[in-house]
């Protein structure tokens, strides 16, 4: 009767846990060789579950744009692994992993990285394009709907604000459907009121759609968009604070100075 009870709860474990959409395990990545090797990820482990969003914050030089660099497959790990859904990418070839990228994966940097040649519409659509897929017009249409775009989508980027463009770049990411969604400081470039427009759209995205998302910000107000907030030091995981708010961020990032001198005066919070 015990082994039946306990295969019994293992297997309701089973059902319950939240499905995870990306994992790293034991990441490490070291560039360079020698006496000049830097250690830019140290044996790294961490779940992003899915349907959530998961923001990553630390210091310039703490790894965090490297960490996301490697879970989207731009770059390989040194060490260890990376898994997007059921897919191993240590295991994928170079084209494999191209299209992996493409079809399975979104990104959203800080520049916005639009072909100035094609209107919003076609720069949208453009991962089908190079896929070979035809748009889904009702999906297409929602993301630019919910995203505010939609009259502006005949318009080209040097037509467009900053504000407009990213937003633009947002539902390109989002156009295939992707299992993961990746940006990279995206309201880097965007001022206050374009930024918290982007990120309650990114969070409607999470919250309608049931969205993955992983973004790195120095931005305490932006990580409050969060479900999540990972705090990375010298390539290590070492705070992770559930249901932010600005205000716990930055009382998390104090508390880190206190035990990491330096931690607050690398972080470039912005004002």
């Amino acid at each position: 009767m015990t082994i039946t009870a306990t295969a019994d709860r293992s297997a309701d474990a089973q059902k319950t846990a939240p499905e995870q959409a990306a994992r790293m395990i034991g990441g490490v990545k070291v560039y360079g060789t020698g006496e000049a090797a830097v250690r830019a990820l140290d044996e790294f482990s961490a779940d992003f579950t899915a349907g959530k969003f998961t923001a990553i914050m630390g210091p310039s030089g703490s790894g965090k744009s490297t960490l996301l660099h490697c879970l989207a497959g731009l770059d390989r790990l040194t060490e260890g692994r990376v898994l997007i859904r059921e897919v191993d990418l240590s295991t994928l070839n170079d084209r494999q992993m191209t299209l992996l990228r493409r079809e399975r994966i979104g990104f959203v940097f800080q520049s916005f990285n639009l072909v100035p040649t094609l209107t919003a519409a076609e720069n949208v659509v453009l991962p089908l394009t190079l896929g070979g897929h035809k748009p889904d017009r009702g999906w297409v249409d929602a993301l630019a709907s919910s995203l505010g775009i939609a009259d502006r989508l005949g318009h080209r980027p040097s037509e467009l604000s900053g504000g407009q463009q990213q937003r633009v770049a947002t539902a390109r990411a989002l156009v295939t459907r992707p299992d993961l969604l990746f940006a990279d400081e995206p309201t880097g470039n965007l001022d206050s009121k374009s930024a918290t427009e982007l990120l309650s759209q990114i969070r409607q995205a999470v919250d309608e759609y049931h969205q993955s998302v992983v973004m790195v910000t120095h931005d305490p107000r932006a990580a409050a968009f969060a479900d999540r907030v990972l705090f990375l030091a010298d390539g290590k995981l070492v705070e992770d604070l559930a249901d932010p708010t600005a205000d716990s961020v930055l009382d998390t990032i104090r508390e880190l100075e206190t035990k990491d001198a330096g931690f607050l005066a690398h972080m470039h919070i912005g004002s």
